[in-house]
């Protein structure tokens, strides 16, 4: 017959195995390899809407990465923009701005051209001459993104519905064929993309849309025209969304969040589609 001692005993034992268990699952679980890394570069230092979707960017992606497993970092050195440390990332992303440093475009430069991952968001394409980001980069704004320098924008940022223009790609895959996107400021370009055969355009918007934008000056208001939204270039695994610009309370001095980029399913499922896309290696 088994004593109580020796009951108390067993249940000890049997709960110190059970911990152990957990413990090398849980450290298991915790060490699995993700399936790639992904750094993210970002500025956050001028206009309040680029820095309220930063900070939302940089609170989503993390539950993504956790979500998917995948590796997320962030960072606004953009001296790591260099060969060493790109090397340790498969998907490189841009918030807000883009590299300024002469070496950090080269070392960009080389990390796309070796079969490199970007997604760019709104403000990391705008290029204007005379401005704090004027076109002074071929590369860059003419041959990779194709868009060339900024024409103009829609205000106040607004809803607007989106049309994917190819639903075959990887990134569209799942998106119904029309959708309403997140409050934005959207913007046109110098460059038309569509006489561009190195560029796929995935969405642009709808003209249910128009007009779009509320003013109050007249051009801010969009009546009619074709405005890419979402592209690729075929040459590298990349791209660009005019997306992520929140709108804020400039009007009303309280400079108060009034939209999120993410709180938009159909759009998060964009974005997440294309950095897996990105991730997977495949062009």
């Amino acid at each position: 017959m088994i004593s109580r001692t020796d009951l108390r005993k067993i249940a000890a034992l049997a709960i110190a195995t059970c911990a152990v268990c957990f413990s090398l699952y849980s450290a298991k679980a915790q060490g699995t390899k993700p399936k790639f890394k992904v750094i993210a570069f970002y500025t956050g230092r001028n206009d309040k809407a680029h820095i309220s979707f930063m900070h939302e960017a940089n609170r989503w992606f993390p539950a993504m990465a956790k979500k998917y497993n995948f590796a997320y970092d962030s960072t606004n050195n953009w001296s790591n923009m260099n060969p060493e440390f790109l090397a340790k990332y498969q998907v490189v992303i841009f918030l807000d701005t883009r590299a300024d440093d002469p070496a950090q475009r080269a070392a960009f430069e080389q990390y796309m051209k070796k079969g490199g991952g970007w997604m760019g968001f709104h403000f990391s394409a705008f290029a204007l001459t005379p401005s704090d980001y004027p076109q002074n980069w071929d590369w860059y704004h003419n041959e990779f993104l194709g868009s060339g320098q900024y024409k103009s924008n829609t205000w106040h940022p607004t809803s607007a519905i989106l049309r994917v223009e190819d639903s075959k790609h990887s990134v569209t895959k799942g998106l119904p064929v029309t959708f309403k996107a997140s409050p934005n400021e959207w913007y046109r370009w110098e460059k038309d993309l569509r006489t561009n055969p190195d560029i796929k355009i995935l969405l642009s918007i709808d003209s249910t849309s128009f007009p779009l934008g509320t003013g109050p000056k007249p051009y801010e208001i969009w009546h009619s025209g074709y405005y890419p939204v979402v592209w690729t270039n075929k040459n590298y695994r990349m791209v660009y969304f005019n997306m992520g610009h929140n709108a804020i309370d400039y009007d009303g001095g309280t400079n108060k969040e009034q939209s999120q980029t993410f709180d938009n399913d159909i759009q998060n499922k964009l974005i997440l589609n294309t950095l897996l896309w990105l991730g997977s290696g495949k062009k």
